[in-house]
């Protein structure tokens, strides 16, 4: 019982029909649990596809945060103090950099499976009811009010 309340308690669900669905039914393609219905529409198959291929893994962010992750280190490890504050500054604001552009590109990726959600029910039934952000307490007292930066567990 374990297992399925990690389950729950990790993923983002959608209602179909009175039903729940998880949306990332496994963890190498996000949004896949829904590919059953949204395949249905053409239009948002191809915002779900989108989606999906933009979600996966991009080198060019994995690389800059090694790259980062390597000028902290050696700034740790470096003896001379001029160069120990250049290389953990500059390392600094690589990490930074690269975690700002990866969320901003997240967060702008997120609008294709909610572009897909929209399409679909459009013109198709059973309609799906998907709410990304869930049920934040703190929404509550300040609507159309959310904090920039927030970390979601998704497995």
């Amino acid at each position: 019982m374990a297992s399925a309340h990690a389950v729950e308690t990790c993923s983002r669900i959608a209602i179909i029909n009175y039903q729940e669905v998880l949306v990332d039914a496994n963890a190498s393609e996000k949004g896949e649990g829904l590919r059953y219905h949204l395949e249905k529409d053409p239009v948002a198959k191809q915002y779900l596809d989108t989606y999906q291929k933009n979600s996966a893994i991009r080198w060019p962010n994995a690389v800059l945060g090694t790259a980062g992750t390597g000028l902290l280190l050696y700034g740790f490890f470096n003896s001379n103090s001029q160069d120990r504050q250049v290389f953990l500054i500059s390392g600094t604001a690589t990490i930074l950099v690269n975690f700002l552009v990866a969320r901003t590109l997240e967060v702008t990726n997120e609008a294709n499976l909610n572009r897909a959600i929209q399409e679909y029910n459009k013109r198709n039934l059973p309609m799906i009811f998907f709410n990304p952000d869930g049920n934040r307490e703190s929404d509550a007292g300040f609507p159309g009010f959310k904090i920039g930066l927030n970390k979601d567990w998704s497995f």
